[in-house]
């Protein structure tokens, strides 16, 4: 049975138990509200009748029925009552509604009392049937010399009874139905409120959201329109360094996390994507989304957290790819030129010319392959050298590796990766710089050295060279003079990333159209890295 039809029958069987209850209650009440009010009203009348002047006079007349009928009759008639019986101490009836009854015997048996002196509201069977009756006693100098009782016969009350019934049980219909309707509006609803889902489907679809927002390697914070937190997830917790343990869920956003923006998104309904905020030290980007209900209002926002540095590691990854794509099209376009030649010197029957190009190709890959491996034995380093070179003799770019370069001394503890991101952005830098030059010659060179306490690295280009104005800004994130590009703007800022990972320091030199030099001084033991990165970078910009 679906939640809607379960709440629609349960509410209905509540209300028509207490409909009836109520039906019940109310008749019960009614009835004795009215028996009493009508014994009162009879006992009044009595007790207003027996203490008349003319009433007690009548009593010491021959024949009281001639004074005692009219009166009695005439305010019968007036109060609405069955009967009005006044009788002796014998129980003689002095009036009746019956005239033919005068004289007779009162029936009943209930005037013990009043003749003691006591006015009573009784139940009794008399002459014209059941009757509720008001009983007064007639005093004369302090003695009780009759009675006066005033009756309405049951089945009148039982009349007004049943009238009463019938508005009751029309009162309590409608109530039963208006109970009803309130009942299927309410379990319509709250099927509407819940997307018409069951609660099974609520509970797995929770479960599965906390498994979701688990498994989400971002941090996820979510708020209401107070700025109370409602969804945290464990990354978050992890990201601010509070134990899972710690309830956060309720608390304000501003006691748990600082200029997160989320009330700002609360209050305007915009979404931020990518902000810089910094969280426990650390730079991560948040992106910031309101959460909009079916009838887009704002109730809430949610927030995601992921750690820059981890996007910086990715895009180096990517870049390092790339590099090495660009470094094997490379090498296979010069490879295939040097075939097209070879085939050339040997269809023209130049086979002497043939053997002499191939020994001067070898004899200059093997000589240039040794020394690397010789002087870089690191073959990560040296394979992305090797890569440039090929990916230089392609762009037309004189690359040279200077003979003196010597980058043995590398610590194993020293990030490869980030090594590659500095030689490697400040290569294609010096590409990028030579390709926009005019001049004839695009010289490249590469200076490594491993002398001393620190590693140097030192490139050096005869490109356009940079203005001072350019030089102030090349390390900030997304900053670039070339035209085109998706990734143009972040090669120096890696550069300054990795930098502060290896504790070193980078300088430049350059002057516009006379080309660049950049010079990065990396510590190679562990105890100049820390102190190296106390100290901020050393950027000049010289003439």
């Amino acid at each position: 049975m679906r939640l809607h039809t379960k709440l629609m029958l349960g509410i209905s069987i509540l209300i028509i138990v207490l409909g009836t209850i109520i039906e019940f209650t109310f008749k019960n009440i009614m009835e004795s509200n009215l028996k009493h009010e009508i014994g009162s009203k009879a006992l009044s009348v009595a007790q207003s009748i027996a203490n008349m002047p003319e009433i007690q006079a009548a009593f010491r007349t021959n024949n009281p029925s001639t004074i005692i009928q009219p009166i009695a009759e005439n305010i019968r008639k007036q109060v609405g009552a069955e009967f009005i019986v006044i009788g002796n101490r014998n129980e003689i009836r002095y009036s009746h509604p019956n005239p033919n009854r005068l004289g007779q015997k009162m029936v009943g048996g209930d005037n013990g009392q009043v003749f003691k002196g006591e006015s009573v509201i009784s139940e009794s069977t008399g002459t014209l049937g059941p009757s509720l009756r008001g009983k007064a006693p007639i005093f004369s100098n302090g003695v009780v010399i009759g009675v006066v009782s005033v009756g309405y016969l049951q089945t009148d009350i039982e009349k007004e009874i049943s009238k009463l019934q019938k508005k009751i049980f029309v009162a309590t219909l409608i109530i039963l139905i208006g109970g009803l309707l309130a009942a299927l509006l309410i379990s319509l609803n709250i099927k509407r409120a819940i997307f018409g889902l069951e609660p099974k489907e609520i509970a797995w679809m929770y479960q599965e959201k906390h498994a979701i927002l688990e498994s989400i390697h971002e941090g996820i914070i979510a708020i209401d329109t107070d700025g109370r937190i409602t969804v945290v997830n464990e990354t978050a917790h992890t990201i601010l360094k509070v134990p899972n343990h710690i309830l956060l869920r309720g608390k304000r956003i501003e006691e748990v996390l600082v200029n997160t923006h989320l009330l700002e998104v609360v209050r305007t309904g915009q979404a931020e994507y990518d902000q810089e905020i910094i969280i426990m030290d650390e730079v991560y980007l948040a992106n910031r989304i309101p959460i909009f209900n079916n009838k887009r209002e704002v109730v809430g926002a949610v927030a995601s957290f992921r750690s820059k540095s981890e996007l910086t590691q990715l895009l180096q990854e990517l870049s390092h790819v790339k590099a090495y794509a660009e470094g094997l099209r490379a090498q296979t376009h010069e490879y295939s030129n040097r075939l097209y030649t070879l085939l050339g010197l040997i269809q023209l029957g130049s086979y002497q010319e043939a053997i002499d190009f191939i020994s001067k190709e070898v004899d200059v890959a093997q000589g240039f392959i040794q020394f690397l491996m010789k002087e870089v034995p690191d073959p990560i380093i040296a394979g992305f050298i090797l890569g440039k070179v090929s990916l230089a003799s392609e762009l037309k770019i004189h690359f040279t590796i200077d003979r003196e370069s010597s980058f043995k001394d590398i610590l194993p503890e020293l990030s490869r990766e980030a090594l590659v991101t500095v030689i490697g952005n400040l290569i294609n830098n010096a590409f990028e710089a030579v390709k926009e030059n005019e001049k004839h010659e695009k010289n490249v060179s590469l200076f490594l050295t491993d002398l001393g306490k620190e590693l140097i690295i030192e490139v050096e280009d005869n490109g356009i060279g940079m203005s001072p104005d350019t030089s102030e800004r090349i390390f900030q994130a997304g900053f670039t003079t070339k035209n085109t590009g998706s990734n143009a703007g972040i090669g120096l800022s890696l550069v300054q990333k990795a930098l502060n990972d290896l504790g070193g320091t980078i300088t430049f030199s350059s002057n516009t159209g006379e080309g660049s030099i950049f010079t990065v001084a990396i510590p190679k033991s562990r105890g100049n890295m820390y102190e190296q990165r106390s100290n901020n970078h050393r950027v000049n910009c010289g003439g």
